[in-house]
């Protein structure tokens, strides 16, 4: 007994004329007569009468129709199933971040993408970059987030993001008032920092020179989100992504151009020969626009 002239007897009793099922079908009416003789055969008895141009159908058909039904939701199920894994993917999305863009911009995009795909499940840990390199190298997550210092070594992985520091600034300090922080006003002012092995503080002291002296911080802290905090409660000023700033200037932080260019890089990283899910490459797409736009 073939599924597909289970279909055609099931199209058959729907709309009770041959010729119609073959249209619907997008067969030749002999082809449906065929099925028809099929079914009878294997099942031994007869499960139409013919009438004119009309099949009755005989209660030997209404019966077997019922456990037909019964297939074909099961069947519809798996359709349907098959159709939105084709449109979203699987539903499940599993990313480890540092915390610059794991307590800023990930829960924004996150956001965007169940407001369009409401069955989505999510697993976003947030822990330093260096566990998220062991993390994504032992496949623990599809998708992981980590500044520049960390290894790349094993995963694949591309430059999400390269953008310029820029300095944070409690809205009444008095350099809140300037356009651009020169080196001057940066090394005379009380500095919240960046731990010394982070990558942007390794910069900006190569791009400090002989002044690198001068840069004592009052505070250093592992995360910018950290340094954020401390400007926040008028700490001090410090150079932080401004994708992680952006998230303070309405807690009364202020952010500005730096006079040396002082990198922030993200590079996201995946299992080593492991493809993404559609579901995960919708979400990188969603990052990378979110990122472009800030």
């Amino acid at each position: 007994m073939h599924l597909r002239d289970i279909e055609i007897f099931r199209t058959v009793m729907q709309v009770g004329i041959a010729s119609r099922a073959a249209d619907v079908l997008g067969i030749t009416q002999p082809a449906v007569s065929q099925a028809i003789r099929r079914l009878e055969t294997e099942a031994g008895l007869a499960l139409f009468v013919r009438a004119r141009a009309r099949l009755q159908p005989t209660p030997e058909a209404r019966a077997f129709l019922v456990e037909v039904e019964r297939s074909f939701v099961g069947l519809d199920a798996l359709q349907h199933r098959l159709l939105s894994l084709r449109q979203f993917g699987v539903e499940q999305l599993s990313i480890a971040s540092y915390p610059a863009l794991g307590l800023s911009l990930l829960p924004r995009v996150i956001a965007a993408m169940m407001a369009t795909q409401p069955t989505l499940t999510v697993s976003l840990q947030v822990m330093s970059s260096r566990e998220v390199r062991e993390r994504v190298l032992a496949g623990l997550c599809e998708i992981g987030l980590m500044a520049d210092e960390a290894s790349t070594q094993g995963l694949q992985h591309y430059v999400l993001s390269e953008v310029n520091g820029v300095i944070a600034i409690p809205k009444k300090h008095r350099l809140a008032r300037q356009q651009r922080i020169t080196v001057d006003q940066f090394l005379s002012a009380e500095i919240v920092s960046l731990n010394a092995e982070d990558g942007s503080t390794r910069r900006l002291l190569s791009a400090l020179g002989e002044r690198a002296g001068l840069y004592r911080p009052r505070i250093e802290t592992p995360y910018g989100i950290s340094v954020c905090e401390c400007v926040a409660q008028g700490l001090g000023i410090g150079l932080v992504n401004p994708l992680v700033g952006q998230s303070y200037t309405e807690r009364g932080v202020v952010l500005r151009p730096f006079e040396l260019n002082i990198a922030f890089r993200c590079i996201l990283a995946t299992p080593p020969s492991r493809p993404l899910s559609s579901t995960a490459k919708r979400f990188v797409a969603a990052l990378r626009s979110a990122v472009a736009a800030k």
